[in-house]
């Protein structure tokens, strides 16, 4: 299903936990109606402790606040921060709970990976960063590299029609009755500024592909830049004939990824596609200075896309993600800009001839760990893993 375009909105793109949680919490405090979060991780740090406070006071003046988060993500929410959110009366429910997480279940990695907020269906928060300080390991030097952005004007509306659908879902799921009807009496925003942008969810139902799909019509479409920065980066052959196309036609493709090896498995795994992508003329760059988190791109000089989904099965073929896509010359370029510092000052670029010379024992363990991918999402049980062979 194709992203439906808005016009009329104000879109401030926010870099790093340092911008975006100070605009969130000022929204949960200004909040007058409702607050609904969705987040993959609420960590029991100093942020989530300052949103958990946030959210709680909220719920003491009146406001319906309602939290979701994943059971993987924040397996120690509902023993850590979570029962004093419900003592205070804020709405609590974990997305897939996890009871056992050493036994294999097929439908285990089939997350809630997006990271969504709406604050009285006039704001909406939309992005990568979860609600975790931004250096959160001792071998951190510098904080994740993320972005997230703050939405004002008609594009609120789908974002609250999301986090509200998964919430009634999830709702009836758990009770296994249909819910009472919740009144969501706020009007939708009217426009307030000039940006054109789409909302665009992948889930296991209606919106299997439209991420992906949408990634794949703005490549097919480039006609001078592709920049991607991503976290992890594993795409289908789809995606990858898409960039190697683009590249044929005379478009750069320079791509952003992680440097630091943060989950062994997707970090050799991504590897094992460098060899194709570079041969082909895609031009790749490590991240080194911290752990880049960032799922963001930007297409020509008008098309940018921030959000939560990674490009690799797990976000396109098994977890719920949400994106937005911005058609938008000025936050194109700013995104842009903020990308080519990040290559520019902070990577490295593999070259073919270094990646060549790399140790067998290297190339072996990139295969291994890309097999590995591959074996786990076919026993999640999506026959879409066909489009991971190299």
């Amino acid at each position: 299903m194709k992203a439906t375009f808005l016009v009329g909105n104000r879109i401030e793109l926010l870099r790093n936990g340092g911008e975006y949680f100070p605009a969130l919490l000022t929204a949960i405090d200004g909040a007058r109606h409702e607050v609904h979060l969705e987040s993959y991780i609420f960590a029991d740090d100093e942020v989530g402790r300052a949103v958990a406070a946030a959210l709680a006071a909220a719920a003491r003046r009146g406001v319906a606040t309602r939290v979701m988060v994943d059971g993987f993500g924040a397996p120690d929410f509902m023993t850590r921060l979570g029962p004093g959110l419900i003592a205070q009366g804020v709405d609590v429910m974990v997305y897939r709970p996890e009871v056992a997480r050493l036994r294999l279940r097929r439908h285990r990695l089939r997350r809630l990976h997006r990271k969504l907020a709406v604050i009285d269906r006039r704001l909406a928060f939309v992005g990568g960063i979860n609600i975790i300080d931004d250096i959160d390991r001792p071998d951190q030097a510098a904080p994740r590299f993320d972005y997230a952005v703050a939405i004002e004007g008609p594009l609120v509306a789908p974002v609250h029609a999301a986090v509200r659908h998964l919430w009634q879902l999830l709702r009836w799921a758990g009770f296994r009755r249909r819910p009472p009807r919740t009144s969501w009496p706020l009007p939708a925003s009217g426009p307030c500024g000039s940006v054109e942008a789409g909302f665009v969810v992948r889930d296991n139902l209606r919106h299997r592909r439209d991420i992906e799909e949408a990634y794949l019509d703005a490549i097919g479409a480039a006609r001078s830049e592709i920049v991607l920065a991503n976290a992890y980066f594993l795409p289908g052959r789809r995606f990858r004939r898409a960039l190697t196309d683009a590249v044929a036609r005379g478009v750069r493709v320079n791509v952003l990824l992680q440097g630091r090896v943060e989950y062994l498995l997707q970090h050799y795994a991504t590897q094992a596609l460098y060899g194709s992508l570079l041969g082909a003329g895609v031009r790749i760059f490590e991240y080194r200075p911290s752990f880049l988190h960032a799922k963001v791109a930007v297409i020509d000089d008008d098309w940018a896309t921030v959000g939560s989904s990674n490009i690799d099965p797990f976000s396109l073929l098994l977890a719920r993600e949400a994106n937005v896509i911005v058609r938008d010359a000025g936050f194109a370029g700013q995104l842009r800009r903020s990308l080519a510092q990040a290559i520019a000052d902070d990577s490295s670029e593999v070259r073919a001839e270094e990646f060549r010379g790399r140790s067998v024992f290297r190339r072996a363990a990139s295969w291994l760990a890309y097999t590995a991918v591959r074996l786990a999402v076919g026993l999640a049980g999506y026959g879409g893993q066909r489009d991971y062979r190299a």
